[in-house]
């Protein structure tokens, strides 16, 4: 198995897999309705959803940096404001739908990698295609965990 793939299995076990901590963000969200999904119940956090729509920004930004993009985004950019019909499950669904096939994208990009691509400096950052790999994943694990706790604190 090469390097590549095994950097694919991480990705796909802790957005839909079988993830070694606990539930993947999908399974977290399987059963979020809207109207959770769009509450704050911590003050000073982002919504689910608002998480959501982040994921999915990022997915996209790295697939555009593997590209070789210069691709920066300010405070703004990288927390896209959602609708404002309020909890629509409609709305919702398709965010997570959005979510999943820029997960999706994703995937194939990395795919289209090989192991030597690993050492190449992603444009405009000082680091290499590995360790964006390596930080989206854990990007990924850190708002699932946010997610995980949002939705106990606001159901209860």
């Amino acid at each position: 198995m090469s390097e590549i793939d095994r950097i694919v299995a991480q990705h796909r076990n802790a957005f839909d897999g079988d993830a070694w901590h606990g539930d993947p963000l999908m399974t977290l969200l399987a059963d979020v309705p809207a109207k959770v999904a769009s509450a704050w119940p911590i003050p000073g956090a982002h919504s689910i959803r608002e998480i959501v729509r982040h994921l999915t920004f990022w997915y996209d930004g790295a697939v555009r940096r593997l590209e070789g993009h210069v691709f920066e985004a300010d405070e703004i950019e990288q927390w896209p404001a959602g609708d404002d019909d309020g909890p629509d499950e409609a709305s919702w669904r398709r965010e997570r739908e959005d979510l999943v096939q820029a997960h999706r994208g994703f995937l194939e990009a990395v795919a289209r990698l090989d192991d030597a691509d690993l050492v190449r400096p992603v444009p405009g950052k000082p680091y290499d295609v590995y360790y964006l790999l390596h930080g989206l994943v854990q990007h990924l694990l850190y708002h699932a965990g946010q997610v995980a706790i949002l939705k106990k604190a606001a159901t209860g």
